[in-house]
């Protein structure tokens, strides 16, 4: 089979299925696979392999469903299978006694249920398990290449693969429009990106103005908005426009929104809805022709139901919204975004090191973006040579490392292996609310949360598991990490 095989079995393309005139039409794209994060020939190898059958093997062996073609692979070396549960399927990868081992996330296994995005290594190669969606992936390499046309035009300021790219899709289908526009997502992850690609595709005529709700004091937060007049309180000397009069014919963009107090919610209120400002101090109102686009990471329908947030606002600027992935959940994405780190920062032959790959891919990133350009900034400023290794590595990142699986360390020196196994450690810490399998029940991991002020790897030590897991459980349960951090 052909190392750039899916595993289909139709003539049909992973996201279409026939009807009943035998014409192809779209359907949601469902089926599980391994998208590739990162290997030394990822060039020899797909974006992605979708799974076309129930179970399937990986392996050097181009007889095998997904065939890597390296000799750190075994011929044979893991099968995955899948389950019918509750209506419900699940797959389980089994290690078949391969020459280097299996890895899931940093542990050498046996066998295990794989979750999603778990971070699977056979050999060099390193790949993150997807439950679904895995043909969106097959057109996106690593390094940026894309077979075939990608679907955003216009916007690329959002470097990455297929999230990204339909993410740049969507904000170029909406950015003529007057649509008021959400942005939702962590610490950076790129939502002022986006809102100056809203404001750069929209046409409008005026400028884009923007200001962080949160970094402002709640009593100077009404005067850089709506702007005052001469003689409205002590030290107001002149007249000064604020940034909504500003951004007449253009955009505002409200950064970390849920912060805004609820007195200034109210006037913003009222501006959006009569397309006026009034001034501090002044007699008369102001037009205004604005569109407004606004950023948090805040659960806003959870500070309705607190009385946090004003639910009529929410309504009115949420029209349209736009949600950021965290970096961990598309790890696909950070090699082209160091490529383009290193480029911006005058460096675009920077080679790097493949223990610098699996430490990164190995992190679970809780800055996002802006922590993964810092380290690449640093690492060029403290490289000697052209090559980027772990010794380039913040703490934060090389600390982990410290228990990824020994015996891949001796594959990466170039060393063969003996038969002797590392089994995962499946002792359950003595916590209660775990099961066998030490997952927490749901209202386990809200205790641990609050216990630990929504600090990750302080849970993650309690239950004996990586950060990355405890990332997983709170994705499965709904929770909201800030929820825990602020108190």
């Amino acid at each position: 089979m052909s190392t750039h095989g899916t595993g289909a079995s139709s003539n049909y393309s992973d996201n279409e299925s026939p009807d009943a005139s035998g014409a192809a039409v779209a359907s949601a794209p469902v089926r599980a696979g391994l998208v590739l994060l990162y290997a030394p020939k990822f060039i020899e190898l797909a974006p992605a392999y979708v799974f076309g059958a129930t179970e399937l093997t990986i392996g050097r062996d181009v007889s095998n469903e997904v065939c890597v073609p390296e000799q750190a692979v075994s011929r044979e070396h893991a099968r995955f299978c899948a389950h019918a549960r509750s209506g419900e399927r699940s797959w389980t990868l089994q290690d078949l006694g391969s020459r280097n081992g299996t890895m899931v996330d940093g542990v050498c296994v046996s066998e295990i249920a794989l979750e999603p995005d778990h971070e699977v290594r056979v050999g060099d190669a390193i790949f993150k398990f997807v439950v679904s969606g895995a043909e969106r992936y097959t057109p996106y390499r690593i390094d940026g290449h894309v077979i075939g046309h990608r679907k955003a035009k216009n916007f690329r300021e959002l470097v990455g693969g297929s999230q990204m790219d339909a993410l740049a899709a969507d904000i170029e289908r909406i950015a003529p429009t007057e649509l008021s526009t959400v942005i939702l997502g962590e610490t950076g992850t790129g939502k002022e990106v986006v809102a100056r690609g809203l404001h750069r595709l929209s046409g409008r005529t005026g400028s884009m103005q923007a200001i962080n709700c949160a970094a402002i004091p709640h009593n100077l937060l009404e005067s850089e908005l709506f702007g005052y007049r001469r003689g409205a309180f002590s030290g107001a000397d002149r007249d000064k426009p604020g940034l909504i009069t500003c951004a007449d014919r253009g955009t505002l963009f409200l950064d970390e929104i849920g912060d805004m107090p609820l007195d200034s919610q109210a006037k913003l209120l009222r501006v959006l809805q009569s397309r006026e400002v009034f001034p501090l101090g002044g007699t008369r109102s102001e037009k205004v022709d604005i569109r407004v686009v606004c950023a948090t990471h805040r659960d806003l329908y959870q500070y309705v139901k607190d009385g946090r947030f004003r639910g009529d606002l929410l309504a009115r600027l949420n029209e349209h919204v736009v949600r950021l992935p965290p970096l961990r959940e598309r790890k696909e994405d950070i090699y082209q975004l160091a490529l383009d780190f290193c480029s911006r920062y005058g460096r675009p032959t920077m080679k790097f090191g493949f223990s610098f790959w699996v430490a990164l891919l190995h992190y679970d990133w809780p800055f996002n973006v802006r922590e993964l350009e810092s380290c690449i900034k640093r690492g060029i400023a403290l490289a000697d040579g052209d090559t980027l290794d772990a010794i380039h590595l913040p703490d934060a990142i090389s600390e982990p490392m410290k228990t990824y699986g020994q015996r891949l360390r001796a594959i990466e020196a170039g060393h063969s292996l003996t038969s002797s196994r590392v089994q995962t450690d499946m002792r359950v810490p003595n916590v209660t609310g775990l099961s066998s399998r030490g997952v927490p029940t749901e209202e386990t991991l809200r205790a641990l949360l609050a216990q630990h002020c929504g600090n990750v790897a302080a849970v993650g030590r309690a239950c004996g598991k990586e950060r990355m897991q405890v990332h997983r459980w709170l994705k499965r349960y709904g929770i909201v990490l800030d929820d825990y951090r602020n108190g």
